[in-house]
């Protein structure tokens, strides 16, 4: 059990039945009434955030979760095939579990968090920037290469297409924040 004072982001606890995972918290004391504390959450299995008040004090059952790494190996119908780094197990999870996958490349290490007492794979997460390699684009215009804000599609050596700025061409190696799936930087060779 865990009270609102060990609330910290990344906590997960049983709400409504389903695992929540903390996304951001606030505690506040109004000068008049009780503390509470507000809170984001996430749900694990859908992954919808929602918005909840928690009196101060009031208990949760916290989950105890495990983050493993995982190499991803490759794609099929039935999903994503990862392998543990440790023991070397291979399994198969959701491609719905990790937001932007199509911007994974094989061999990329992942970060998967089990239900440590079910060993059932709650959420996934790829690392915040990978580097890929362009494979086609289109060639940018004369004169417009010199603004920054101009953007042109590029499709990715996973198949992905990404807004990228003109000056980047086919073959040239690129960052790409897969959060939001925007162009970071090309990176020096």
């Amino acid at each position: 059990m865990a009270s609102t004072a060990d609330f910290r982001n990344g906590l997960c606890f049983m709400f409504k039945g389903e695992v929540h995972t903390i996304v951001s918290f606030l505690h506040v004391k109004p000068g008049k009434g009780p503390a509470f504390v507000r809170t984001k959450l996430r749900n694990v299995k859908t992954g919808r955030v929602i918005e909840n008040t928690f009196n101060s004090g009031v208990k949760v059952d916290d989950v105890r979760v495990e983050t493993r790494e995982y190499q991803f190996l490759y794609k099929d119908d039935m999903g994503l095939n990862v392998m543990n780094t440790e023991t070397f197990e291979q399994t198969t999870i959701p491609d719905t579990m990790i937001d932007n996958s199509d911007l994974m490349k094989e061999g990329q290490i992942i970060q998967i968090i089990f239900h440590a007492e079910e060993e059932t794979p709650l959420t996934a997460t790829m690392p915040p920037v990978v580097e890929l390699v362009v494979t086609s684009t289109i060639a940018g215009e004369k004169g417009n290469t010199a603004s920054s804000n101009a953007l042109k599609p590029a499709t990715v050596e996973t198949g992905a297409e990404v807004m990228v700025p003109m000056f980047i061409n086919e073959g040239d190696i690129i960052k790409v924040n897969t959060e939001d799936r925007s162009y970071s930087e090309r990176v020096r060779s």
